[in-house]
């Protein structure tokens, strides 16, 4: 018998990040008096600034922007009754194939054993016995969700700990549904122009932006399903308290209870187990309690 909480890890990427992938098992799982903690891995600057601006566009203050995504951060943790935000705080790396991937002190141009000691530190402070991170393409390319899978597998390694480690999902019948929902609601779920994007962030060649492999797994290939529907408007609330972003955040767009419908189910790929619980399963900690 463990002789301290059970304590849940997610690792994200960015604020907003946290709400959008796990709020509904952070929401859960605190309810259940499981300590809950964020790690938090870049300031989020390349976000959208005041009007929608973005990095490069008149108005886009990356600083500004960083303090205001950190107060909606805090905002959106205690919506989900997160008990620990730490925040390693790189830079934002900004999408694929932008100029600031390798702007000094960015999080994709950080070398991983420098960010995972750090990140090893924040493990053996709480012990977790569930880590939550992305897969190894970030879940969608992004690079710091990229980097945030690498420096967790290192860091867990640097630790010695052998927590239960999960990587956040899709299922690819949930994907066909979003992109229905999506274009109900006006948004073409196809569009994607990244190479666009990259342009205007001053990347040097936003052509050369790889293509994206498709988003999500087989149904039969996801080991986890927790059911947050009793959480869905805690994880609203969460994704709303990001509202610097809200032009990002398709989701709020159709209120709490077509989201709660949407989203009440987290899906997660189980890639590290001590317990032998069976799957698929239906909990995190599924043969820890």
């Amino acid at each position: 018998m463990v002789d301290r909480p059970l304590t849940l890890m997610a690792v994200h990427a960015h604020p907003d990040d946290e709400a959008t992938g796990t709020g509904g098992v952070l929401a859960r799982y605190a309810a259940e008096g499981i300590r809950t903690v964020l790690v938090t891995c870049t300031d989020g600057g390349c976000g959208d600034g005041p009007g929608g601006a973005k990095p490069g566009e008149p108005g886009h203050d990356p600083a500004a922007v960083a303090a205001m995504r950190r107060q909606e951060l805090e905002a959106s943790c205690e919506v989900l009754k997160v008990s620990h935000l730490e925040l390693l705080d790189y830079a934002d790396s900004g999408m694929m194939g932008w100029a600031a991937n390798d702007a000094p002190g960015s999080f994709w141009r950080t070398p991983v054993a420098e960010a995972a000691a750090r990140l090893a530190d924040l493990m053996h402070r709480y012990r977790p016995d569930v880590v939550v991170t992305y897969d190894e393409n970030g879940f969608y390319g992004h690079p710091d969700h990229i980097q945030a899978n690498r420096i967790t597998t290192a860091a867990l390694e640097l630790s010695g700990l052998t927590p239960k480690v999960y990587w956040t999902t899709a299922p690819r019948s949930m994907m066909k549904r979003f992109g229905e929902v999506m274009r109900e609601f006006g948004s073409d779920w196809e569009e994607a122009d990244t190479a666009g994007s990259a342009e205007a962030a001053g990347a040097a060649e936003p052509a050369a932006v790889p293509e994206m492999p498709e988003i999500g797994l087989p149904d039969e290939e996801i080991t986890t399903w927790v059911d947050t529907t009793a959480f869905g408007g805690q994880k609203f609330d969460a994704l709303a308290a990001h509202a610097s972003q809200g032009e990002n955040i398709f989701f709020l767009k159709m209120g709490k209870e077509r989201f709660t419908e949407l989203m009440g189910v987290e899906t997660f790929v189980r890639v590290r187990d001590t317990t032998d619980a069976p799957v698929p399963e239906n909990d995190l900690f599924a043969g820890l309690r």
